[in-house]
């Protein structure tokens, strides 16, 4: 199995240049986006979304095989981007990739801690992440072999858009923590949204201060959104992350599911989002 050039094949096939395609063609709308941004991970959905089942998570992957789609690639760190392909999941779940066009990209490849891959497979947005990068020693063409992926990201659903809170803007939710020893006494501590929509969010988890890992579930938060009443809802923890960052700095990220939410506290923060967007789009325009 030819490698690169596969890639290279796929290219001239699959993603025509956008002056041959009319700005509302489907393709220009399905193509796997080439740049990829240091926000692009699959932390950055509705947790429900990321598969860790590793059946689901291979049979996604070999679905992307069978389908030769192609996938925005980059090499962290360093954030170089490049196009490949995967050609191959084994049986261990071990997964094959196309090798990059020139040898000092690909040395780059092999040197990396991890690539983020990201494409999409029936319309549907894939995000994943590989590491233990090593060349495929048993053919002459270029590729790399990396381990399972842990996890996927699978954006099936569209209807929870998800807002990535400014920087500038202090929101927080709320988070009653048990106190240990305190026989059942707890303690309120104020995590900073990452970012929100109608069936999560992502907090800055904390560091050693108390645990807070995939699986927990942390009764009566509040969540404390400008301009809206305060929300109250249980948070259960699906994935923890670790976040490197372009500075080398690295910080924890953790993807909390909502429940015992009520109708009222949905359309609370359905409102907050749009609000926050129609702000952004009329400062983008001039008019704020």
């Amino acid at each position: 199995m030819q490698a690169t050039a596969i890639t290279a094949r796929l290219l001239s096939v699959i993603m025509p240049s956008d002056q041959d395609l009319p700005h509302d063609h489907p393709d220009t709308a399905e193509r796997p986006p080439i740049a990829i941004t240091e926000a692009d991970s699959s932390t950055d959905v509705d947790p429900r979304f990321v598969l860790t089942n590793r059946r689901e998570i291979l049979a996604v992957l070999r679905g992307l095989v069978n389908a030769r789609a192609l996938v925005s690639a980059r090499i962290m760190p360093g954030g170089e981007n490049f196009v490949t392909a995967v050609l191959e999941v084994d049986d261990d779940g071990n997964v094959l990739i196309d090798g990059g066009p020139d040898n000092a990209l690909n040395t780059r490849i092999e040197r990396a801690e991890r690539v983020h891959c990201q494409t999409h497979l029936d319309k549907v947005r894939i995000s994943f992440a590989l590491e233990g990068l090593r060349r495929d020693m048993d053919s002459s063409d270029v590729g790399f072999w990396a381990d399972p992926p842990t996890q996927l990201m699978r954006l099936q659903r569209r209807e929870y858009y998800r807002l990535q809170i400014p920087l500038a803007d202090k929101v927080v939710c709320v988070v009653p923590v048990p106190i240990e020893g305190g026989d059942g006494r707890t303690r309120n501590v104020d995590l900073r949204i990452l970012d929100i929509s109608g069936g999560g969010v992502a907090l800055a988890a904390p560091g050693d201060s108390f645990e807070f890992a995939e699986g927990m579930s942390f009764a009566g938060c509040t969540l404390m959104l400008p301009d809206t009443a305060p929300i109250s809802t249980r948070l259960t923890v699906r994935n923890v992350f670790k976040i490197h960052k372009r500075n080398g700095a690295e910080s924890l990220r953790a993807g909390c599911e909502f429940s015992e939410l009520s109708r009222h506290a949905d359309d609370a923060i359905q409102r907050y989002v749009l609000r926050v967007e129609r702000e952004r789009s009329a400062r983008a325009r001039g008019a704020l």
